[in-house]
């Protein structure tokens, strides 16, 4: 058994409540009766910090379900299938933690647990396309943080090794009910590779559902920040910009030599090379069979950073906000989907108009561009993965139907994130 100490959530809330007022209590005690014999007030002592362990340890305990034993069956609900039609008075039936049949009619095993759920509604899991949960657990400590390693440069990094079974943040996520979440690294220009992660299991094997999803790359900044920035910041910004492209560019050009050379070692007269860790974790995304998470702020950054990868002949998957909405011709042109960031957020520009971020989901539906919604995946918002209902939610009230939301958070991440043959 783990425990865990001073986490005043809300289990324990009530214990450490408790534990002050005694705290006050002897404090007060102790001044009036200065007379009481120290053994006393030793042990006295004692029995607080021994309640105090016990207090904190029990609320803190955490522990993931055990196998499903039996089918279950829950019946008489309204089954939202999302991929399919909405059957209403249908049955559920699962076994072994899988979903084996759904329908109106059908015979169950002699061994079914029924649970009737007239009246309710059930929809499948929600999946978060942009997150950092498993990664962190506060972002101002840093002892907590492990989503970022040294260097520009590090495909190899792989996110699912670094996950944290215990972290907080996994019950709170899962219990608005997002069940998976696609965990990315952050850090330099090639984070590395990301995983799809499910919201319990002992140990980080048993969160991961697939890996790796795809490489993470933070294409550049285009332009300052900053519009009163002096001549000479500017020259340096520039400048520091243009090595970073390069820096990127170059790292793909030694990744298809290295493979060309790989490719090559069969042939007696080509010298053997000695395998890179970086250059191998990359042969994946060479060859196509998982895509790139291009991560693009504005429409600078989006057209310079799609204009790259069709030049270098990548599957790429567009992470990016509300400037999307300036690139949907080009989107649409090259298929490119879209994990759209932070409906609930503010325009990056004064002129722009307030609900500007909320209806860009229904701008992408309309023209057809595949995409997802997501939280901004900030390490901030890792805390906060829980409120990725109210991102789609406020996306239906600006204009998004109902269906198309409820499926960009379940069918349509599964689809792009290539797991919609598992989940979704």
């Amino acid at each position: 058994m783990k425990f865990h100490f001073n986490k005043p959530n809300r289990e324990n809330r009530h214990s450490v409540m408790l534990l002050d007022e005694i705290h006050k209590f002897s404090l007060l005690h102790f001044r009036n009766f200065p007379f009481m014999p120290k053994l006393k007030q030793s042990a006295f002592c004692i029995l607080i910090a021994t309640f105090a362990f016990f207090a904190t340890a029990h609320a803190s305990d955490e522990i993931p379900s055990k196998k499903q034993k039996h089918p279950i069956a829950l019946t008489g609900g309204t089954v939202h299938t999302v991929s399919g039609e909405t059957l209403v008075n249908a049955t559920l039936l699962f076994e072994k933690g899988k979903i084996t049949a759904i329908g109106t009619i059908m015979t169950l095993p002699d061994s079914t647990e029924k649970i009737d759920i007239s009246g309710k509604h059930v929809y499948p899991g929600l999946i978060s396309a942009n997150s950092r949960v498993g990664l962190l657990e506060i972002a101002a400590v840093r002892a907590t943080r492990d989503y970022a390693e040294v260097t520009a440069i590090k495909p190899n990094v792989r996110v699912e090794s670094a996950l944290n079974p215990d972290s907080e943040l996994l019950p709170v996520t899962r219990a608005n009910g997002i069940t998976l979440t696609h965990t990315i690294p952050m850090g330099g220009l090639i984070s590395g590779t990301s995983a799809m992660v499910m919201m319990d299991g002992w140990t980080w094997e048993d969160l991961t559902l697939r890996a790796p999803i795809g490489l993470y790359i933070n294409w550049p900044n285009m332009a300052p920040f900053r519009r009163n920035s002096t001549e000479k910041q500017k020259i340096e910004f520039l400048k520091k910009r243009d090595e970073q492209i390069t820096h990127l560019k170059n790292a793909f050009a030694d990744a298809r030599a290295y493979l060309k050379a790989k490719e090559a070692e069969s042939n007696k007269k080509i010298t053997y090379h000695e395998s890179d860790i970086r250059w191998e974790a990359m042969m994946p995304v060479l060859n196509k069979e998982i895509p790139v998470l291009l991560e693009a702020r504005g429409i600078k950054e989006i057209q310079a950073s799609i204009d790259w990868a069709l030049s270098e002949d990548l599957d790429i998957i567009l992470m990016t906000g509300a400037d999307v909405r300036f690139a949907i011709d080009l989107l649409k042109e090259n298929n490119i989907p879209v994990i759209y960031k932070g409906t609930l957020a503010l325009p990056s520009q004064r002129w722009e108009p307030y609900d500007t971020p909320f209806t860009v989901p229904r701008q992408l539906y309309n023209a057809g561009v595949r995409f997802c919604i997501s939280g901004s995946g900030t390490a901030f918002a890792a805390a906060h993965e829980r409120n990725l209902p109210y991102h789609a939610a406020m996306a239906v009230a600006f204009g998004l139907p109902q269906e198309e939301a409820l499926k960009s958070v379940t069918l349509y991440p599964a689809q792009i994130l290539g797991v919609a043959d598992l989940v979704g």
